[in-house]
């Protein structure tokens, strides 16, 4: 099962270079912001609720997907920008095994330890 998971994670992170690559963007700009969620972690420097919230939000695939929509819905390439790279980054996270966290620790997350 987990391979399985991993799998569909990966085809959506892939999902999300296709619809990049349908924006006008040069290429190197999905690389330099596909971190760019993980600034999130900031939360985590005050208590691990403040950064489980935190991270939760920004790495939820809805915010992102929402987001595309906000962008289609205007024409906006800037927004369509944001919402794919927030869906690919958390695409690519849980492949990785990163889960959304639980509020005791970083680490501990709906995808199991870390």
């Amino acid at each position: 099962m987990k391979n399985l998971i991993k799998l569909e994670e990966l085809a959506e992170f892939i999902f999300g270079i296709f619809l990049f690559s349908n924006l006008n963007y040069a290429w190197w700009w999905f690389p330099a912001l596909i971190l760019v969620p993980d600034i999130s972690m900031i939360g985590y420097l005050i208590n691990t609720k403040i950064g489980a919230f935190l991270y939760n939000l920004v790495h939820h695939k809805a915010l992102g997907i929402l987001i595309l929509g906000i962008g289609f819905g205007y024409s906006n390439e800037s927004i369509q920008l944001i919402g794919i790279v927030l869906f690919a980054h958390s695409a690519m996270d849980r492949f990785f095994g990163y889960g959304l966290k639980f509020n005791d620790s970083f680490k501990n997350t709906h995808l199991g330890k870390l």
